[in-house]
């Protein structure tokens, strides 16, 4: 069973990774959407949060975007999450 100070520190890792990330607009929006979010993903969902992050940021930009449809296996809840959320400037 995985404690909650490793949840913790796999949180923290996660936020970091989402804020830096290469790509301004996915800094900004994957930043916020972990700032937000993240605290309440069990490890479960941080699983498929940690998936979306080894994607490449043109792939994420596009299907936020709605360039490119998503393929079915990137479908996940946190990926329809991260869909609805909005960016507060």
């Amino acid at each position: 069973m995985v404690g909650e100070a490793d949840i913790e520190t796999r949180r923290k890792r996660l936020l970091y990774r989402s804020i830096y990330r290469g790509n301004k607009e996915n800094d900004i929006l994957l930043g916020q959407f972990a700032r937000a979010n993240i605290g309440s993903f069990d490890s479960a969902t941080l699983d498929q949060y940690e998936r979306l992050l080894d994607t490449g940021d043109n792939d994420i930009f596009d299907w936020i975007s709605g360039q490119v449809d998503v393929p079915p296996e990137a479908d996940t809840p946190v990926l329809r999450q991260l869909m609805a959320f909005r960016v507060k400037f």
